[in-house]
């Protein structure tokens, strides 16, 4: 029996099992390339190192599958779960990338948005989702962050999801509504305000725990900075309320922010990136402006569920990594601000190994609360 269709404790259990095997049995010097498996350093703690182990145990890019029947795959409509409401940043990279693969592979890839908590309880949904190759969480950065600030989760980002590819990665940028603000032209100016009146501004984010909350929290512990956070929803409900007059500023994505910018209702005063964006090359980096050594941004990627074959998961990062090299996303994301993904499975777990090590530190650092 296929371990895809066991109840989920057995399925973990035995493919942890197949891939200690496959990890014993690693491939000599002259193996070919596609058998080979990727070093899981020791110096990781027990959880992490399981979920390396399955990651390395996965063929890389151009391997072989390890299940036939995956050939057959898609069979049916597949569920890409994006943890935000529509409009948002994750959303506005998941539905291009969805029809391109509906189109290529002839199977709907349908977009499932289930909002809240910062993104926490559409990854809860997805980590208990069959894993059967037909469920898929659309997730960003905003996931490795949840790991430290909040308390209790319903999930374990590196026991429960698996990492399949990066799907994009922008700067964030630092937004006003010029109408709210008429008096503010410049960072300077922004930045000035805010020291004259500590606590006076406020912020909007697309949740606890996401980028947008966690960038203005780094930026207010690097230059002793005051203001209230409202946290929303998801990008699109604090976009609207930012764009209608009701919240003061934004350290938003810039994929969300591109297209206010652009029809001048929003004005760019920095980009958290450490270079400037090809997508606003005018709009300075917030090193340039007097925070020496800000670098930070957003991502987007995949994740499978726990138990979900790795040739499925290899295959669909092959798939998502021929969509993003094709005109039409790149078109897309050019529009949008935004460097395509496409990285292997391996690659993108150690990023994410990373990230939740790089904001576990900004959270101690800034003493970030749940609002």
């Amino acid at each position: 029996m296929n371990t895809c269709f066991r109840p989920r404790r057995e399925a973990r259990a035995v493919l942890h099992d197949n891939l200690d095997d496959a990890a014993s049995a690693a491939p000599s010097a002259g193996a070919p390339r596609h058998c080979a498996q990727r070093a899981v350093p020791a110096s990781l703690s027990g959880a992490r190192r399981g979920w390396m182990k399955a990651i390395a145990a996965m063929p890389l890019l151009g391997g072989v599958p390890a299940v036939a029947w995956s050939q057959a795959w898609p069979a049916k409509p597949v569920k890409l779960i994006v943890p935000f409401p529509a409009g948002g940043g994750t959303d506005a990279f998941a539905r291009p990338l969805s029809k391109v693969l509906a189109a290529t592979l002839g199977q709907s890839f349908v977009i499932d948005n289930r909002g809240g908590a910062g993104g926490t309880l559409g990854a809860e949904v997805a980590a208990k989702s069959p894993p059967d190759g037909y469920n898929w969480l659309v997730g960003a950065v905003h996931h490795t962050i949840a790991v430290s600030l909040y308390p209790k989760l319903g999930y374990d980002l590196q026991k429960d999801l698996i990492p399949c590819t990066m799907v994009s990665s922008v700067p964030n940028v630092v937004v006003i509504n010029p109408q709210r603000l008429p008096q503010i032209r410049t960072f300077a100016d922004f930045q000035g305000f805010v020291k004259a009146n500590p606590g006076k501004l406020n912020y909007a984010s697309a949740g606890n725990g996401t980028a947008h909350h966690l960038i203005v929290e780094m930026w207010k512990t690097a230059t002793g900075s005051q203001a209230q956070h409202i946290p929303y929803r998801g990008a699109a409900p604090a976009m609207a309320d930012l764009l209608a007059g009701q919240v003061d500023f934004m350290f938003d994505g810039l994929g969300t922010s591109v297209p206010h910018i652009g029809g001048g209702k929003l004005l760019p005063l920095a980009v958290t990136s450490a270079k400037r964006s090809f997508a606003l090359p005018a709009v300075p980096t917030l090193a340039e402006v007097g925070v020496p050594g800000f670098d930070a941004g957003t991502w987007y990627g995949l994740w499978a569920p726990a138990g979900t074959p790795g040739d499925l998961v290899s295959r669909l990062q092959q798939e998502v990594a021929k969509a993003l090299a094709g005109a039409e996303l790149a078109g897309i994301w050019k529009t949008l601000g935004a460097e395509p993904g496409g990285q292997t499975p391996q690659e993108f777990a150690r990023l994410i190994d990373a990230e939740v090590r790089k904001w576990a530190k900004v959270v101690k650092d800034s003493g970030a609360k749940i609002d």
